[in-house]
């Protein structure tokens, strides 16, 4: 039995993985928290995620998620994850990540909890998603002189980053194809006169509307012919199994930094 605590418990994503928790056999959900603002605090988290009473209140207090817990499942925010890595590293708890929106300097303190602890950081948990950034590593890889790369991606009104993770997660794996860093290719700004586009950039465009679960294209543009792959997620559930995929795997990992490649590959 595998015991999970889950932050943000009152929120969507909350709710789809106690769901998923509660429909497993061989998981079990220990501890819940939500923002001390919540006015789910001190509710059933069972109640809450609509599954029915498990006994265990939503708290406010991050280090109730660490007593009992083998994983924490983080979809928060980029400041409340990494507090939470540092008390999971602490209290040598695996944790999966799920949130969007981290720095390269949040990404690199992340890291560093990982020395003593287990750490799966996921920009997008999907197994689609994992696999469409496989594809784009090799297809960049394969098609470069003469081949420009341009990458769409969709989602709802309510989201506050941009680009997704998602999407600069397919910017790096294209980046990477090509044997370059994206910061060095990255063209996420088109206004006014910008000239003709450079050769070897990668190109970002954001879509915001409705309620779109996510949609993500990566266009390879040449000359007369293109060659496009893309995932479209209809149900934010798909997100919950792959963290619940991914907290199996964390479970009996060794100490390090892994991502939804390393928990398919597991």
């Amino acid at each position: 039995m595998i015991k999970i605590a889950i932050p943000g418990s009152a929120g969507r994503m909350g709710g789809l993985l106690i769901r998923e928790i509660a429909a497993a056999p061989d998981l079990e959900l220990v501890a819940a928290t939500d923002q001390p603002d919540s006015p789910f605090i001190g509710h059933d988290a069972g109640e809450v995620a609509k599954t029915g009473a498990n006994g265990v209140m939503i708290g406010s207090e991050p280090e109730t998620l660490f007593g009992s817990a083998d994983v924490v499942i983080d979809f928060t925010s980029p400041a409340a994850s990494l507090h939470h890595a540092k008390l999971a590293e602490v209290h040598e708890t695996a944790m999966v990540i799920g949130t969007t929106g981290l720095s390269v300097d949040d990404e690199t303190e992340l890291v560093a909890t990982t020395k003593g602890n287990t750490v799966i950081y996921c920009a997008n948990t999907s197994v689609g998603v994992t696999l469409l950034t496989q594809l784009v590593e090799e297809v960049a890889a394969k098609l470069t002189q003469g081949w420009d790369i341009e990458i769409l991606e969709t989602h709802h009104h309510h989201k506050v980053d941009a680009p997704s993770g998602t999407a600069l997660a397919l910017g790096k794996a294209a980046a990477k194809g090509r044997g370059v860093a994206l910061d060095g290719v990255a063209d996420m700004v088109r206004k006014g006169q910008t000239g003709a586009r450079k050769q070897g950039d990668i190109g970002f465009a954001v879509l915001r509307g409705g309620d779109v679960v996510g949609e993500h294209s990566v266009i390879f543009y040449g000359e007369s012919e293109r060659v496009e792959i893309s995932h479209r997620a209809t149900d934010r559930a798909i997100f919950a199994r792959g963290a619940i995929r991914a907290a199996r795997f964390a479970a009996t990992a060794t100490y390090g930094f892994y991502d939804m490649t390393d928990v398919l590959k597991g």
